[in-house]
């Protein structure tokens, strides 16, 4: 239990039950739903409208707007780090939550707004306000739950899904909105969409405010830190980061920020490593197995992420897109179908892991990861296929492997991301951890500024080709297969040092 908020296992509420949990579960659904509507709105169209709306279609925006995206998905992992510790040391979980959600609606509002400038400032708040809301969030799921409640993993499973449903949703409506609600039809309604993600923000938000007082005591302040001046402070914080959020994203740039996150991560492996010395020899070997895992999940995520950026301008410009009586299938439905996949496979894939572990055959955590690695490379042969020997004569190559290569990739995404946050509280010092899991949300952040440094390289200065794509995904699919099949040649090696840890 931290200093500053009233969530001990001990003084969990005795809540009212609903579908056999804690009734605040399912408000704490909803509330997530309507963030990640909202989150994966903006993920979908953002590459997309920096290139239609400040370069006016012109390809040669493809690279920058790559690398803003890859930048935005980093800084939206890396600023977690601080909200949990604001949560946790400060103001509370719900407050937290409050403050978080009131930020990024007013954030996506301001992404509407036509000039750049006010872009990138929209885009600073959404990237604070969820630094706030993400972390914490999905903390006070765990909490509606005492230390011996068998419930808790199946509570995580179904708020899961919330994620799922919203992210499954988001493309769907925004997709159709920006394709239906336009002038011409080979234009989008981006700002639509942002608009609508602003409302989706503000459903979570209300969702919040009136469903909190269900929770009882779970996520305030202890009364020693309920004084609302700490809230004055943290906002005022909030405000001092956006500008600096915002002088990242707009001069520093993806390869300045690399810098940035690349000494945030060897500081945290440093932390970690000393720690561990001070314990014993199996803490130490402990951690440095997590740290080998940290560098290949830096690695997953990098090419993971490029549906945010090569894969939608392949969709956009060399996918045939067309379907039974004209009709065009938008772009955005193309990002439903990872979380589609993921409601669909996902209790498949438990379903496999279960009957390996009757039989004593379940992978090993470091070779799960290597499965994933795997999976996401072979869906980079979908599109070099595609890219090598199905592009017609207009220069466009079919729907399906595109629709291939995000189930591939959602496969290999079930095989290591639900054990990540486990495997760090397995493998992680007592004392350190927060500062672990700090580590973890660090190598997300690091894959994706890689990711739009990549898909930056993939467009080059002219905008992505048949031939560049064709070259990136190759160099894609190497990197990831070789990557997979080395660790799971080293598993044996990882596993030993894991000391029993599966």
């Amino acid at each position: 239990m931290s200093d500053t908020t009233t969530t001990a296992a001990s003084t969990v509420p005795d809540y009212p039950q609903m579908l056999g949990h804690p009734r605040p579960l399912w408000m704490l659904f909803m509330t997530e739903f309507w963030e990640r509507f909202a989150f994966y709105s903006v993920s979908w169209a953002l590459a997309l409208y920096i290139v239609a709306h400040f370069f006016h279609g012109d390809p040669a925006g493809e690279a920058w707007a790559s690398k803003i995206y890859g930048a935005y998905t980093a800084l939206i992992y890396a600023t977690s780090i601080f909200g949990g510790y604001i949560a946790d040391k400060i103001i509370g979980y719900q407050r937290s939550i409050l403050l978080g959600a009131l930020v990024m609606a007013a954030g996506l509002f301001v992404v509407m707004l036509p000039s750049k400038e006010l872009f990138l400032f929209g885009l600073s708040m959404v990237i604070v306000g969820n630094g706030l809301f993400k972390p914490n969030i999905s903390t006070m799921v765990g909490q509606l739950y005492g230390p011996k409640d068998d419930r808790r993993d199946r509570g995580f499973i179904l708020f899961y899904m919330g994620i799922n449903g919203g992210a499954l949703l988001a493309p769907l409506l925004t997709g159709w909105l920006a394709s239906y609600f336009t002038d011409t039809p080979m234009q989008q309604n981006y700002r639509l969409v942002f608009g609508a993600a602003g409302v989706g923000m503000v459903l979570s938000l209300f969702w919040f405010w009136f469903g909190r007082r269900g929770l009882g005591g779970v996520g305030r302040p202890a009364p020693e830190a309920a004084s609302r001046m700490r809230v004055v402070w943290v906002l005022l914080g909030l405000m001092a980061a956006v500008p600096l959020i915002y002088l990242l994203l707009a001069f520093v740039g993806a390869n300045g920020l690399q810098w940035l996150l690349g000494l945030l991560f060897v500081g945290v492996a440093a932390m970690l490593i000393v720690e561990a010395m001070r314990h014993d020899r199996v803490q130490l070997h402990r951690v440095l197995a997590m740290l080998i895992i940290f560098a290949f999940n830096i690695l997953f995520w990098m090419f993971y992420f490029q549906l945010g950026t090569s894969f939608n301008f392949l969709a956009a410009n060399m996918v045939d897109r067309r379907m039974f009586g004209g009709w065009e299938f938008p772009i955005g439905w193309f990002q439903s179908v990872s979380p589609l996949a993921i409601i669909v496979l996902a209790p498949l894939v438990t379903q496999v892991w279960s009957f390996l572990a009757r039989r004593h055959q379940e992978p090993s955590i470091p070779r799960k990861f290597g499965l994933g690695l795997v999976f996401n490379g072979l869906g980079f042969t979908a599109l070099m296929f595609a890219l090598s020997r199905l592009v017609d004569g207009h220069g466009l190559i079919p729907f399906w492997p595109l629709t291939l290569c995000y189930v591939l990739q959602t496969v290999g995404e079930l095989c290591l991301s639900p054990i990540g946050l486990s495997m760090v509280t397995k493998l992680a010092p007592p004392r350190l951890t927060g500062v672990a899991m700090g580590g973890w949300f660090l190598s997300l952040a690091v894959g994706g500024n890689l990711s739009g440094l990549l898909a930056g390289r993939i467009s080059g200065e002219s905008g992505m080709t048949a031939a560049s794509a064709l070259s990136g995904f190759t160099f894609s699919f190497w990197l990831l297969a070789g990557a997979g099949v080395f660790l799971l040649l080293i598993s044996p090696l990882i596993n030993r040092l894991m000391h029993g840890v599966r």
